[in-house]
């Protein structure tokens, strides 16, 4: 009967379990919804930015970008790491913290620094590298005007020279089963290259075309980091509702089993009663 008992705990134990990734499923489903449709939202404006940014500076002089577009020798890169600030999401921190060592390594001899958004990034990081920063509160009100105050930060450490590169890791939202790990090029920008002829109609510019540039450029810079953390945002929720749902169907499918294990004990149980009983029973008549 011992044995019964703790096959009955451990049902419910897995059944608590089961209920508990039930929720956080359904939790993940309702703030994917919101997070997918808002990266969805956004994505058409980036892609006109960048359109609109590759059309004004295609006849222009290579050094229109100014000191966003300087290329110095590099000697010390920051890598920003974007995570999550909470885990149950598979594989999803990581793969950035796995692609943020590869790109660390990439430079030998170089000093490479980690500018953490994320708390889970931060914590697994900061053992092996110098982890300047960590913005992991960005998640608690995700709006514009925060992601650009980080922005600012990071191009200020790339025009005062504290940083000769700065590459960005996310990873990008496809679907909610599927995220693609991204590492892209921040400071400096990296020349244009794009196979959608430029547009050479006759336009009239005011201001002139190098300060549209260089009014753009910052306002790019605000709108990728942005784009960056909000696919971020919307893969964290769908790798934590696709590990919630496996996680479920594990449990279910333990929970079957114990249940088939503990009637198997339990008529096994019976019928060894039932057999003692009428050996019992027997040795009364002899």
């Amino acid at each position: 009967m011992a044995n019964l008992k703790e096959i009955r705990n451990r049902i419910s134990s897995v059944s608590s379990t089961m209920q508990i990734t039930s929720a956080m499923k359904m939790v993940s489903a309702a703030k994917l919804k919101k997070a997918q449709d808002a990266i969805t939202a956004m994505r058409p404006y980036a892609e006109k930015l960048t359109e609109l940014l590759q059309n004004v500076s295609a006849t222009l002089d290579g050094d229109a970008g100014g000191e966003f577009t300087s290329q110095r020798e590099i000697n010390k890169v920051l890598v920003v790491a974007i995570t999550s600030n909470r885990g149950l999401c598979g594989a999803f921190n990581t793969n950035v913290i796995k692609q943020a060592k590869l790109v660390a390594e990439s430079y030998t001899g170089k000093q490479v620094d980690i500018f953490a958004i994320g708390k889970k990034g931060n914590d697994i990081l900061r053992k092996t590298y110098n982890v300047v920063d960590n913005k992991s509160e960005v998640f608690d009100q995700l709006s514009f005007d925060n992601v650009a105050d980080i922005a600012d930060a990071l191009t200020e450490k790339f025009t005062s020279g504290e940083y000769d590169k700065i590459e960005i890791i996310y990873n990008q939202f496809k679907n909610a089963a599927t995220q693609i790990v991204q590492t892209e090029q921040f400071l400096p920008l990296a020349p244009i290259v794009s196979d959608v002829p430029v547009s050479t109609g006759d336009y009239i510019f005011e201001p002139s075309k190098e300060e549209i540039v260089l009014t753009l450029i910052p306002k790019s810079l605000k709108t990728q980091l942005y784009k960056a953390i909000r696919d971020s945002f919307a893969s964290e929720h769908g790798a934590r509702m696709t590990a919630m749902h496996k996680a479920t169907d594990n449990a279910t499918e333990l929970r079957n089993q114990l249940k088939l294990t503990y009637n198997k004990a339990r008529q096994a149980a019976i019928t060894n009663e039932i057999l003692e009983i009428v050996g019992g029973a027997e040795a009364l008549k002899g």
